[in-house]
């Protein structure tokens, strides 16, 4: 089970929102990379990165630092944000990038991630923000009318590498994650999922650890991490002892 930490990049810096809310942000490093290495040395087997910006704007726009964060560490490093076309997909895995994040296109445009999943084999990840079951897109700025277990299943048959789910209600706020709703799509896919949003204390990675067998592959920590809720460490040293 992999516990991703994540690093958000807004003007360059490193910082956390509350439920996705650009007007609420909280500016925690404004070097990204010196805090992707020390995600490496605590332990981290894989980084997770979303261009704030970009997932606005629909085009990449700290590209910089995503080539800076992948050439200073050794793990493989997913990205997300603002990734609306092939050429995107491209420069990202130029880049360094082992893992290229599909949101709102996924949705929008099913033929786009079909053709991306045959021209990148192993390297497409869909991510799914929901709230109350329904696909949220642009940001987390449209609640569509899109399933999100029926939108997974389609993802699933293009042939994603993984499904990565937030729950948008309990995403910055340290309030635990959506087990139940992550336990659900985990069992209805094939394909592993890993839960993100909520994730905020030791009790919610032992929570996490008995939903491996229904499919869940990890999950993507952030707030908990930089407000020093628990360490990347005691939380691997939690997973390793339920395995």
């Amino acid at each position: 089970m992999l516990l991703i930490p994540a690093i958000d990049l807004k003007n360059g810096q490193c910082v956390r929102l509350r439920q996705g809310r650009m007007d609420d942000v909280t500016v925690f490093s404004d070097d990204p990379v010196s805090m992707a290495q020390r995600w490496v040395d605590e332990g981290a087997e894989r980084l997770h990165v979303v261009d704030l910006d970009g997932a606005l704007k629909g085009q990449p726009l700290n590209l910089k630092v995503v080539e800076a964060i992948t050439s200073a560490i050794n793990i493989p490093v997913q990205v997300g944000g603002g990734i609306r076309d092939e050429e995107t997909v491209q420069r990202y895995l130029d880049a360094g990038v082992q893992y290229v994040i599909i949101g709102t296109k996924a949705v929008n445009a099913p033929h786009f991630l079909h053709d991306l999943c045959i021209e990148y084999p192993r390297h497409i990840i869909v991510s799914l923000d929901a709230k109350d079951g329904r696909v949220a897109l642009n940001g987390w700025t449209k609640i569509t009318g899109h399933d999100v277990v029926e939108t997974a299943q389609h993802c699933e048959r293009d042939g994603v590498e993984a499904i990565i789910y937030t729950d948008i209600g309990r995403d910055g706020m340290m309030g635990g994650f959506n087990d139940e709703a992550t336990g659900h799509l985990a069992r209805s896919l094939n394909t592993p999922v890993f839960a993100s949003g909520g994730v905020s204390s030791l009790d919610d990675i032992r929570r996490l650890t008995t939903l491996e067998g229904d499919g869940v592959a990890g999950a993507v920590i952030g707030r908990a991490l930089y407000e020093g809720g628990f360490t990347l460490s005691e939380a691997i040293k939690v997973v390793q002892e339920s395995a």
